[in-house]
């Protein structure tokens, strides 16, 4: 919903201020649309419904995996694709992956979104539409930022979709935006109030390889970007986490296990490590080199977790979003 669109149609109609609070509260619990709004009136419940789109995407259509994942591909006002995910988990987690940009200027060499034409950044308003629509079927409580696009080159509008997540039901410190390494970004929100947690997309811990999967290494060295994730663990005193998807025979040996133990600290650093999910030019680490690399991590005291892959069927699961229409 475009809710200064909202504002400014509640002023022209000369209804009170509280008229918008009234709308965002029920969009926020899940309403389906303005005729579920019991305590607006009827008649302009009708002019809202002419006036002031329900959302701003149209969904195209939904992809339904057999772990119960569920990719949504949307399109904006001006025909720009965008995807978005709803993982659910068997403790009862409900975790939403959300898009923060139409495509992706970036071009990370495992990540599909990378090999799409880059369209534009998405309003917040957008970004939170991602997350309503998920909303109106059945509760949320996670959200991260790891969809399409590079979060920290929009992240206006994602704070201000974030500063809304909660009456979503997502609260600020289960909601995490995982980054390249776009340092300003990564400040800025070091210096946000929100307790927002951080991810890094790693992948090397060296600069040569890094750079050949992950060209922005280049513009953001990987020292320096280090030492950003470390100002911000400094000023939230939360820790990073570092996602390495796993490459067979590129990333996952046991000497790059080691190098990774050396450049990360441990009290400011938590890996995920990721088995890859095919999207074209590298093969995935078998699940024992995934092992192997883990125990080294852990034998040097630097926490380590393998992430569960979800919704991999569907083409939904981590570096798989390409809005394939």
């Amino acid at each position: 919903m475009d809710l200064a669109l909202l504002d400014d149609r509640l002023a022209a109609l000369g209804e009170p201020r509280f008229r918008s609070g009234q709308v965002w509260a029920w969009t926020a619990r899940g309403a389906g649309g303005y005729d579920e709004m019991t305590n607006l009136p009827a008649a302009l419940r009708t002019t809202l419904a002419d006036e002031v789109p329900f959302s701003s995407l149209t969904l195209d259509r939904e992809a339904h995996s057999r772990d119960g994942t569920v990719k949504a591909l949307f399109h904006t006002h001006d025909g720009r694709p965008v995807e978005a995910v709803l993982m659910r988990y068997k403790d009862g987690r409900r975790s939403l992956c959300l898009s923060s940009q139409s495509g992706c200027p970036l071009t990370c060499t495992f990540c599909a979104t990378g090999t799409m034409k880059f369209g534009r950044n998405l309003t917040s308003g957008e970004i939170l539409d991602q997350a309503l629509h998920f909303r109106r079927t059945e509760r949320v409580d996670h959200a991260v930022f790891m969809g399409m696009g590079e979060p920290m080159m929009n992240l206006e509008n994602v704070l201000a979709a974030c500063e809304r997540l909660p009456d979503v039901g997502v609260t600020h410190r289960r909601t995490a935006i995982s980054t390249i390494g776009w340092i300003p970004g990564i400040d800025t929100l070091a210096a946000s109030p929100m307790p927002i947690r951080l991810a890094l997309s790693l992948h090397a811990a060296d600069d040569a390889l890094r750079s050949e999967i992950m060209p922005v290494n280049d513009r953001y060295p990987l020292s320096d970007v280090l030492a950003a994730c470390e100002r911000f663990y400094d000023a939230k005193h939360r820790l990073v986490f570092v996602e390495y998807v796993m490459l067979a025979g590129v990333n996952d040996r046991y000497e790059q296990a080691l190098a990774l133990t050396k450049v990360l600290d441990p009290k400011k650093f938590k890996v995920n490590l990721i088995p890859y999910n095919p999207t074209g030019m590298y093969e995935g680490s078998s699940r024992q080199a995934i092992d192997a690399f883990k125990a080294v991590l852990e034998e040097h005291g630097l926490r380590a977790t393998v992430r569960l892959t979800r919704g991999r069927d569907i083409d939904a699961a981590c570096g798989q979003l390409a809005a394939k229409a």
